[in-house]
């Protein structure tokens, strides 16, 4: 299975050095940034047979992904 990646840096490459800057100077989108990560590791861990857990659990977690990237998203554009 050909998985995308979903890492920030990934999807916004143009947006590298704003990213760098607000995670280094911006406490709450370094704290956001990191709990992405940390879901993003763990559902792509769960879509590789890495983990096991429900289908419910797992949109639960790309639910609450879609919503760190929405704010991170917003935040990278207002800055």
């Amino acid at each position: 299975m050909d998985l995308l990646k979903h890492d920030i840096a990934t999807e916004f490459p143009q947006l590298k050095d704003k990213i760098h800057t607000l995670k280094t100077t911006h406490h709450h989108f370094a704290r956001l940034f990191n709990d992405y990560d940390e879901v993003n590791h763990t559902i792509t861990k769960a879509e590789t047979g890495g983990a096991v857990m429900t289908d419910e659990a797992l949109e639960n977690l790309k639910k609450q992904r879609l919503k760190l990237k929405d704010e991170i998203v917003q935040m990278l554009h207002a800055a």
